[in-house]
């Protein structure tokens, strides 16, 4: 059966629950940051989108771009319990609803249910009219064969507004947009294929994967795929709100010594750890984004088959990710981390060999961490590595 997928894009989402927690904000422009000198922009409506200012930029020069805007905090606690809400309603029409990368962006599977709700785009208006009503959001929302497809419809009609395209319809709709509204390409693939003057959809497509191969290496095939907007990738139902893990540290000054990154990222494995043993979860991806000086973004992760909780597990994880990424000489301003694919821990329980004693020893001292933070706070033990004038916000 071919699937229809629904993408649910709740516009500068941040912006949109604190307008919706204070109506006197409408209209004005704003920026979320923290409010410190060295921050960055966390979010940003539409007006001061205008006025060039852009996520991770530095806040002095957004402040600079944008002068009349006001600065608020980032508070995620409420921005989870307004996600939450969405997702309920859109759980009302199908168990599939996948919570995407980012704020107010969300998957729905609604495949075969037609005959419980009717066609697609009526569910697509239904969703839109009933997050309208009960919490005055807006949502852009998009129909396709899959959620490539669906994202870039719906990045087409943005801030408002609404993309369907139909099964059979993903080479002709996609031939004609910039390369750069495919998500999934990395900046380097762009900036090569820019080189020869190759900036189209259609133009890139005309190349086999042999002839994408010279200029995108190993990231040749799945070029080939998203170029003809091939995605079997399924919807995956999300954990609860929130459940998820992002935390960042702001250098001050910005740096590129080994030592003070690595005790940065130590920090952030501490605290994401102790979240995830709080709840009782595990990991299974680990993300590193290191944001240099220039404004250059990179994002890399390392992944293991079993969901780690302990600091140990975490911190190899999150080095592997690091290293992965870090190849510039520029300096760093900012390093996030970022656990996803969380579950519940699991141990294959065998008959001969026994449990690796260095495990257990690892999780039982990430056990006495947490009590000792409970009992005392945070910041009364650290580990060797890690820096205690290190600060970071989730």
């Amino acid at each position: 059966m071919e699937r229809t997928i629904i993408h649910l894009n709740i516009a500068d989402f941040s912006v949109a629950v604190e307008r919706l927690l204070d109506p006197g904000l409408r209209s004005k422009p704003l920026i979320i940051a923290e409010p410190s000198a060295r921050a960055v922009v966390y979010d940003m409506s539409d007006e001061a989108y205008g006025e060039g200012v852009r996520k991770g930029m530095q806040l002095s020069m957004a402040r600079h771009r944008c002068r009349n805007a006001l600065v608020l905090p980032p508070r995620p606690e409420q921005y989870r319990k307004a996600l939450g809400r969405c997702i309920t309603h859109a759980l009302h029409y199908t168990p599939l609803v996948e919570r995407s990368s980012g704020n107010g962006h969300l998957y729905l599977d609604v495949t075969g249910t037609h005959r419980l709700f009717g066609p697609p785009p009526d569910i697509g208006w239904r969703l839109r009219n009933t997050l309208r009503r009960d919490l005055g959001f807006d949502p852009i929302w998009s129909v396709a064969p899959n959620k490539l497809v669906a994202k870039v419809a719906s990045r087409l009609v943005k801030p408002c507004g609404e993309y369907i395209v139909g099964g059979g319809e993903e080479i002709p709709f996609l031939a004609p947009l910039p390369l750069v509204l495919l998500p999934g390409i990395a900046m380097v693939d762009l900036h090569r294929l820019q080189q020869v003057n190759i900036r189209k959809v259609h133009q890139a497509a005309a190349l086999s994967v042999q002839e994408l191969s010279v200029l995108c290496d190993h990231r040749a095939r799945l070029l080939y795929q998203t170029l003809r907007g091939i995605d079997p990738t399924p919807v995956h139902p999300g954990t609860a709100p929130g459940a998820g893990c992002t935390l960042h540290h702001t250098f001050a000054p910005d740096t590129n010594q080994e030592a003070l990154v690595r005790a940065a990222l130590t920090t952030l494995v501490q605290q994401a750890g102790y979240g995830l043993r709080q709840q009782q979860l595990g990991c299974r991806r680990v993300a590193v984004s290191l944001l240099y000086t220039d404004g250059v973004e990179v994002i890399r992760q390392a992944v293991t088959n079993l969901p780690a909780s302990d600091d140990p597990a975490l911190e190899q994880l999150a080095l592997t990710a690091l290293y992965r990424s870090w190849h510039r000489r520029v300096r760093l301003r900012q390093i996030a981390l970022a656990c996803s694919k969380l579950q519940h821990p699991v141990q294959q329980l065998s008959l001969f060999a026994a449990i690796d004693p260095r495990q257990q020893k690892n999780q039982r001292l990430s056990e006495a961490f947490d009590a000792i933070h409970q009992r005392c706070g945070s910041g009364m033990i650290y580990r060797g590595r890690q820096q205690p004038t290190a600060t970071a916000a989730q």
